[in-house]
């Protein structure tokens, strides 16, 4: 049987890399809402898992993701990464042509994130035995081809480990950007630290820092990550002089809306 270069990706671990814009799951999950629609308040645990998986079979890949991440946080059924990283696996292999900036990117997208999640870990229930370089793999080409903005920030992260892609700050500032200008407020977080603070082989850019610095922390504000964001941003106040702190706060205030800004 024949398959494509970019389906064989989880077997291979090359990968094309093709710039694009993902988007988001919203039609999909209405998709598949629309589906389910008529079945009524009264739809019972075994019809609903029923229904979900007659779709996953037909090759819904909101169904498979509905699945996964049922299997994976045990929602509703038990725990069984091994079944999870199925259903992600299924996803990411069947749909891997999928267009960039079709109803499915989000989705398949993402399910590329979580595999190569896997296997930065492995699952030996699975038989997946850690593999970094593959994990990278599927990373990049979610970044790259779908343009996902968690995989790009993931990206851009691991160019600042010894132990991911070999520090490159450039390369990380990058990556980093990309997603940032996408609203994700945490690589709008590192890329402003990134950016403030300096490394070597990148010159700190202080004001641009802040800037992004505070976007992210009124975009995390309420969340888990408050915390640690906040704390970035008041090291960088605290050492910042007070023209760069107004200019930065001006710049937030003008331009954060259109990087998801509140």
């Amino acid at each position: 049987m024949l398959i494509s270069a970019a389906a064989a990706l989880l077997m291979t671990g090359s990968v094309t890399m093709l710039p694009a814009y993902a988007q988001t799951a919203a039609d999909a999950a209405l998709g598949m809402a629309n589906m389910l629609d008529g079945a009524g308040g009264g739809v019972s645990r075994d019809d609903l898992m029923g229904a979900l998986q007659n779709a996953a079979d037909a090759g819904q890949p909101m169904a498979m993701w509905q699945l996964g991440t049922m299997y994976e946080n045990g929602e509703g059924v038990e725990k069984d990464q091994a079944k999870a990283f199925g259903y992600f696996s299924q996803i990411a292999n069947q749909h891997a042509d999928a267009a960039p900036k079709g109803i499915e990117a989000d989705i398949v997208a993402q399910s590329f994130v979580k595999v190569g999640e896997y296997y930065r870990d492995g699952l030996p229930d699975a038989g997946i035995q850690a593999d970094a370089n593959r994990s990278h793999a599927l990373l990049l080409h979610a970044a790259s081809y779908f343009g996902d903005a968690d995989a790009q920030y993931r990206v851009g992260e691991l160019y600042l480990q010894e132990d991911g892609l070999g520090i490159n700050p450039l390369q990380s500032a990058r990556w980093l950007s990309l997603a940032a200008r996408k609203g994700h407020a945490l690589a709008q977080a590192r890329l402003g630290d990134l950016l403030f603070n300096g490394i070597e082989g990148l010159q700190p850019q202080p004001v641009e820092g802040l800037m992004w610095l505070t976007v992210a922390r009124k975009r995390v504000a309420g969340t888990a990550d408050e915390g640690w964001v906040t704390e970035l941003l008041n090291r960088a106040m605290s050492i910042a002089p007070p023209e760069q702190r107004t200019e930065a706060v001006k710049l937030a205030d003008s331009l954060g809306t259109q990087f998801g800004g509140l």
